[in-house]
């Protein structure tokens, strides 16, 4: 198969369109496009083709309010960690969708799942878990690809969303996405447009 330069292009506009958004209309997620972003993630790569990834599309209205009161106290506690001017920057920042994101999903990651065989991890355990932030990654650019938004909440306390969700013993509580329609399309990172943090060119060496 070779894809052609106008195809290239395609794939870096959505790259550089990816991100982590915050502002979601409340409008629904038609179930045909559900479909299509599910069969994506089956397309994800992952070590030994173990697909540790284990996803909970949240409908509970009591779960999401669970949710809610965990990102709260995780946020007041984060803001606590920052001196003074730092901790206004941060009170600034909207860091989840929850309360308005139509589609929201909790994903856990399998420790020891059968599928595999344990291949590729005995020497890396948490290539499980890498794997399973390239299913998230790969439903966000396909997300993208949709005109969709997706955003990741990450202040959450990993033990109570396990206890929250009632996973299995061996599920770790890796991300809990929200997904809808935008309010805005914007290819500046809200950090950028805080002034929180630039990008960093990545390092590439030569050895």
């Amino acid at each position: 198969m070779q894809f052609t330069r106008d195809e290239a292009d395609t794939l870096d506009r959505i790259l550089h369109w990816r991100r982590d958004v915050r502002h979601f209309r409340r409008d629904p997620v038609p179930e045909a496009v559900m479909r299509r972003l599910r069969t994506a993630l089956d397309t994800a790569p992952s070590v030994g083709n173990a697909r540790p990834w284990r996803l909970i599309r949240v409908e509970d209205p009591g779960l999401r309010a669970g949710v809610k009161v965990e990102f709260a106290r995780c946020n007041t506690e984060a803001k606590k960690g920052y001196d003074s001017d730092r901790a206004r920057a941060y009170g600034r920042l909207k860091l989840a969708g929850i309360d308005a994101a139509p589609v929201q999903f909790a994903v856990f990651t399998a420790t020891d799942p059968q599928e595999g065989h344990r291949l590729g991890r005995l020497t890396m355990p948490e290539t499980l878990r890498q794997s399973t932030a390239m299913a998230i990654y790969t439903l966000w650019l396909a997300a993208r690809a949709e005109n969709l938004g997706l955003g990741m909440v990450s202040i959450l306390d990993p033990r109570r969303m396990e206890r929250l969700f009632e996973v299995p013993e061996d599920w770790v509580f890796t991300a809990y996405l929200c997904l809808g329609w935008p309010e805005f399309s914007d290819d500046t990172p809200l950090l950028h447009r805080e002034d929180w943090q630039r990008n960093v060119e990545t390092g590439w060496e030569v050895r």
